[in-house]
């Protein structure tokens, strides 16, 4: 069994097994960041405590974006303020939450700032692997609400658990600048190239009449539509549903979901996939925008009832690419903490 039909396999699962059996999968991860962020903040100096951690219901929960710094002040312990084994304690903490491959993602697109640094002469300062912030919001704990997040250029990572369940992952963003290495060692590296390729399969798969309904523009927008805002709304057109695809196209459709889930921790991921199908598969769409071929300046979203997903790769000549997953409800959480206070009132 492929990878992906392993992912989609334990998603049914879940769904069978019902809402105790993804409580069960959510509380591994939890109990892993609990103690790798308690370990984290242990490892701390007070004036680095003071510095990484912040109450849970402020608003700098909610402070994010995904440029530079310069162009966007950040707060949160860098990793240039951490010592080697505080480093260690901090990169256990992102790993809580990622598959080995979402790991390995984005890892590398932190270690493309030097990459970067050699494109952009005049930016050196800027393009800087230990220019990345963690931030720990509440006190970890199974009791109660906390979360976590790492975020610097082209990464943002958050975490949301309450009464030792992980109840958000999103928003989830993933950038690369360059989208492909042209020159140095590096060359041909492609760190997202799994985001890009499924939906280039995706799109060229599908037929003429098909697409005529999946490519919403001949021409890209600049960036994803839902820029760093706070709250979102479903995007308009659509695009193609699921429910006008053949078998063999909603299998593809479905690498492109999973190429985005499965960055996270498979526990986490199943219980993404499980929501998107209990939501109802028939209700996601696929939207393209801009030429078909590779190296071209391009866009496409994957949106259901709870989810959506963006991508763009349009700046830098097409060489730039911005990624994310947004829950329109449940970024950071919100919705399920909207329940509890409801309901604990």
């Amino acid at each position: 069994m492929g990878r992906t039909a392993w992912r989609i396999a334990i998603a049914v699962g879940l769904l069978a097994v019902g809402a105790a059996g993804v409580s069960t999968q959510s509380q591994r991860s939890a109990s892993s960041m609990q103690t790798a962020a308690s370990k984290f903040l242990a490892s701390l100096t007070p004036e680095q405590r003071q510095r990484a951690t912040f109450a849970f219901d402020g608003q700098e929960r909610f402070h994010w974006n995904f440029i530079p710094s310069e162009n966007f002040p950040r707060n949160g312990l860098l990793i240039k303020d951490m010592t080697e084994a505080q480093r260690a304690a901090a990169y256990d903490v992102l790993k809580t939450g990622l598959s080995a491959r979402g790991y390995q993602t984005y890892t590398a697109i932190i270690q493309l700032e030097s990459v970067l640094r050699e494109i952009e002469q005049g930016r050196a300062q800027a393009r800087d692997p230990e220019l990345y912030r963690f931030s720990i919001f509440g006190t970890p704990g199974d009791r109660g609400a906390w979360g976590w997040r790492v975020e610097g250029h082209h990464v943002s990572v958050h975490y949301t658990v309450m009464d030792g369940k992980v109840i958000a992952s999103t928003p989830s963003f993933t950038g690369s600048n360059p989208a492909e290495v042209r020159e140095g060692p590096q060359k041909g590296t492609r760190i997202l190239a799994q985001l890009e390729d499924t939906a280039r399969a995706l799109v060229t798969a599908l037929d003429e009449k098909q697409r005529g309904t999946a490519v919403v523009s001949a021409a890209a927008p600049n960036d994803i539509l839902t820029e760093a805002k706070v709250d979102i709304t479903p995007l308009t057109p659509a695009g193609l549903p699921h429910a006008a695809m053949t078998p063999p196209q909603r299998e593809l459709l479905m690498k492109v979901v999973d190429a985005y889930a499965g960055l996270m921790a498979d526990d986490i991921a199943a219980d993404r996939m499980g929501k998107i199908r209990g939501a109802g598969m028939d209700k996601v769409s696929f939207a393209w925008a801009g030429p078909l071929e590779r190296g071209q300046k391009h866009y496409y979203r994957v949106q259901g009832p709870t989810f959506l997903i963006e991508f763009d790769n349009t700046q830098g000549n097409g060489n730039h690419v911005h990624a994310v997953w947004r829950d329109f409800n449940g970024d950071w959480g919100r919705d399920v903490l909207r329940e509890h206070l409801k309901t604990s009132h």
